[in-house]
């Protein structure tokens, strides 16, 4: 059986700790990977970038064997004694898998632990009224959609507020959004708010250019609940 392929450091899937590690780190996890090889890292960046390596590595490790399990249970081959064995033999390999990625994500958080203690608190982003509009829209769900005939994308939201695809971009540009690439964008990318963005909703005003900023509204008609706490 073939193994995946190493982690590229400008591709990779993301895991749970990435938006800690970039908000600790404060750059994107791409740019730590590229300080850690020309050895411009202190002791403790450069070993959470190697455990964000080996984490990665791990991640992807699940993601191979669960995508060969489901081709498995597909109905693309004979249903069989040696069919049984094959998906036997892979979802072991898969629990395997998982528990050395659950080991990989254990010592990943204890190398960011150090770094974000030794962070210094940060003030939330001050963003224009229509990016903290689409950032309380995107906060009830949303997904990048792309039109099978056109191709153009588009982000779906419950409130139907309107968020061009350039937006998008420059939200996730500025770490305020993140958005699953591992789902094809013709069946829906799911786009979910950051820590820095929620941090945002839950300052007392939202800031925007002049002529621009809102109307002050009490907390709980800003932002849903899940994001006061």
């Amino acid at each position: 059986m073939s193994s995946p392929p190493a982690p590229s450091p400008d591709r990779h899937p993301r895991t749970v700790l990435d938006h800690r590690i970039e908000t600790a780190a404060g750059c994107s996890i791409e740019k730590l990977w590229r300080h850690r090889e020309a050895g411009l890292l202190d002791a403790p960046h450069s070993a959470l970038a190697d455990a964000h390596r080996d984490l990665v590595r791990a991640e992807r490790d699940v993601t191979f064997h669960r995508a060969r399990l489901a081709r498995l249970e597909s109905g693309e081959f004979p249903v069989d004694q040696a069919l049984l064995a094959r998906i036997e033999r892979t979802v072991d390999q898969l629990a395997h898998a998982i528990d050395e990625r659950d080991t990989e994500q254990a010592k990943a958080a204890a190398a960011l632990e150090p770094i974000e203690a030794a962070a210094p608190l940060q003030a939330p982003q001050q963003v224009p009224t229509k990016d903290f509009a689409a950032l309380l829209a995107i906060a009830q769900g949303a997904k990048l959609h792309e039109n099978l005939l056109t191709h153009r994308l588009a982000v779906v939201t419950p409130s139907r507020t309107r968020i061009s695809y350039a937006q998008l971009q420059r939200l996730q540009a500025s770490g305020l959004v993140d958005r699953d690439t591992s789902h094809p964008v013709h069946a829906g990318q799911p786009v979910t708010l950051t820590d820095a963005s929620r941090a945002v909703l839950a300052a007392p005003l939202p800031a925007g250019p002049p002529g621009t900023t809102p109307s002050p509204q009490p907390a709980s008609s800003r932002a849903p609940a899940h994001l006061r706490r």
